[in-house]
């Protein structure tokens, strides 16, 4: 039994924050919600989506798993007013996905699950220093340095953030106390990170009124995104190792 409904601008919102690093997915469906843990083709970025039960209008399930094309899913919500609802239900015997808006209901085949990547087990990352700042801000600073480089570090000196890419003729900085930004912990730290991955978390990032960085030195990083309440991504992006020169 699997059977949901849910505000359209939210689940557009969840689901666009991880189908831009995997295509396909495996949804655990339990009692309390949903629950997406995929890592991308280069084993380099690791995503956790959250739906607790209580962000869906309408909540019937029976736990077990779901095997879905994000691209034809994604493709099918595009049709929906953001401030409808998008109906979900599972077709067990036929091995579909029923989904339903605004008069309008797709079909989709679902994926069998035993084809899929096993999800990844989230590591428990204790990392030194974390600031919160607001999303429009995350995404601000993603794509001024996307303009100069292919990189960025972050980093804390003190009770300072600092973010910066460098290019080959051009870069950029952002400084801010610890004081100023939303919240943190202070301390040494310093990453670099891969932008083509950070650009697409900053769509999220973008949509949503903070987010909750964590970084370590040379460590992967950890960023926290509340998408719509009880809707919850989490990233987790290894470092690009810098050369010596």
């Amino acid at each position: 039994m699997f059977k949901v409904v849910i505000n359209a601008k939210i689940l557009k919102n969840a689901i666009e924050s991880i189908s831009s690093l995997v295509e396909e997915c495996k949804i655990e469906v339990s009692d309390t919600g949903l629950e997406v843990k995929s890592v991308d083709a280069a084993n380099i970025c690791m995503v956790c989506l959250k739906m607790a039960a209580s962000s869906f209008e309408f909540f019937k399930t029976t736990p077990g798993s779901i095997g879905v094309d994000l691209v034809r899913l994604e493709d099918a919500l595009a049709m929906a007013k953001d401030d409808e609802a998008v109906a979900l239900q599972l077709d067990e015997e036929n091995m579909k996905l029923l989904v339903g808006m605004g008069g309008l209901s797709y079909k989709l085949s679902l994926i069998d699950i035993t084809a899929l990547r096993k999800p990844p087990v989230v590591p428990e990352v204790d990392l030194p220093v974390w600031v919160d700042m607001a999303g429009f801000e995350f995404k601000h600073i993603i794509k001024a340095a996307k303009k100069v480089s292919d990189h960025i570090a972050f980093g804390m000196d003190d009770a300072k953030f600092i973010a910066g890419a460098k290019g080959d003729i051009d870069s950029v900085r952002f400084e801010r106390e610890l004081s100023l930004m939303l919240g943190g912990r202070h301390g040494q730290a310093h990453s670099l990170f891969s932008l083509d991955y950070l650009e697409d978390m900053a769509k999220a990032a973008g949509k949503a009124p903070s987010v909750h960085l964590e970084i370590g030195n040379n460590y992967p990083m950890r960023l926290v995104i509340e998408i719509a309440k009880g809707v919850l991504v989490e990233y987790l992006l290894a470092p690009r190792i810098e050369q010596e020169s």
